[in-house]
């Protein structure tokens, strides 16, 4: 509870976290900055020669940067409500990161590149292995094969309950339908009831 300049009562908004993961350059950044309804927070670097050796490219060989830390953005439902949302690292060296941007976490959603799609797993097995309810966006890019969503779940071997979404990680109203998913999710999992657009 906090109080106005004239000492009468507003409530605090109820704060949710969403974690956004997968492989190294499924769209994590880019999902963020769709979403968010201000300016996101990124910690993108430029990949330099270090980085080889380390930083596998194939398959997204036009990508130049990496994001080292995590990506932040913010969406506001209500005055009551907020999200806020947290890109994951999606190389291997910055994992150590993980456990503090997932403590708290409402959910996940886990971006797949089906022309990477092996780089999705550790993202799956981090959140089956702490039981965080996760969905799989299948982010479709231009230059990429197109799966129908049976398929890619067989190969990804997930749980038939954990949803999947075909999104275009650029479009806002197609990321916005993946985080629905998500919530939808969590409250089927827990018992409640699904909210209704």
């Amino acid at each position: 509870m906090r109080y106005d300049h004239v000492g009468t009562s507003t409530t605090i908004p109820l704060a949710l976290k969403i974690l956004i993961a997968g492989g190294f350059g499924a769209g994590k950044t880019t999902l963020v900055s769709a979403l968010s309804e201000v300016r996101p927070l990124q910690t993108e670097e430029v990949l330099t020669g270090a980085g080889i050796g380390t930083d596998d490219i194939s398959g997204v060989e036009g990508k130049s940067t990496t994001t080292v830390a995590m990506d932040f953005g913010r969406i506001t439902i209500n005055e009551d409500l907020q999200v806020y949302l947290f890109g994951t690292p999606g190389q291997d060296r910055f994992w150590f990161l993980w456990d503090e941007l997932a403590f708290g976490a409402l959910g996940a959603v886990v971006l797949a590149d089906t022309r990477r799609l092996a780089d999705c797993f550790p993202s799956i097995d981090y959140f089956e292995q702490r039981g965080i309810p996760f969905v799989v966006g299948v982010n479709c890019f231009d230059d990429s094969r197109r799966f129908n969503l049976e398929t890619v779940r067989r190969a990804l071997d997930l749980d038939p309950d954990v949803p999947m979404v075909l999104c275009d990680a650029r479009d806002r109203q197609s990321a916005k339908m993946v985080l629905i998913s998500l919530v939808e999710h969590v409250a089927r999992q827990r018992g409640e009831p699904v909210p209704t657009a």
